[in-house]
């Protein structure tokens, strides 16, 4: 009979919660990596369109700013495969874990970026009215931020707070 049962209830061993836990970060990376790999296809079709050189100097240095977001995106996505490949055989799957789910993290944050800059380079150029823009894609950040970041947080945050409370009686 196994005596590691983890906090969370479950009955596996530090290798076993680690090979789980990064089966479970790569189908996260699937996700958000379909994801900004589309918007940046998208997007370095943009310069070729010969609207482009319409933009104005602000917009076309937007799309600047949101082509390189997007790069960067997608390269801290992709940087725990390359860190798993680098890394594996060498019996540190707990650090590699903890590793890939901090790019991992910084890449969906930098996808938050991307998105909400690209939102806004094509709602300026939508619209041609950049009074209500701003606000749009404020919101739209908002919505991003909450429902990406601070309900996992809250959550996550009372679930330790009922853990310590427990220990406690």
């Amino acid at each position: 009979m196994r005596t590691d049962t983890q906090p969370d209830g479950r009955d596996e061993s530090a290798h076993e919660r680690a090979d789980r836990m990064w089966g479970d970060l790569l189908q996260e990376i699937r996700v958000a990596q379909t994801g900004v790999q589309i918007l940046f296809g998208f997007l370095l079709t943009v310069v070729f369109q010969p609207t482009y050189r319409q933009l104005s100097q602000a917009d076309q240095t937007l799309y600047m700013v949101t082509i390189v977001l997007g790069a960067t995106a997608i390269g801290t996505l992709i940087a725990p495969v390359a860190f798993h490949r680098i890394v594996s055989g060498q019996r540190i799957k707990p650090q590699a874990v903890l590793w890939a789910s901090r790019l991992t993290m910084l890449g969906l944050f930098l996808l938050l970026v991307t998105m909400t800059s690209s939102l806004l380079l094509v709602l300026r150029t939508a619209t041609r009215d950049d009074g209500y823009v701003p606000w749009i894609v404020a919101g739209v950040a908002a919505l991003y931020i909450f429902s990406w970041f601070v309900i996992p947080m809250v959550i996550r945050l009372r679930k330790s707070a009922d853990t310590d409370a427990g220990a406690e009686d």
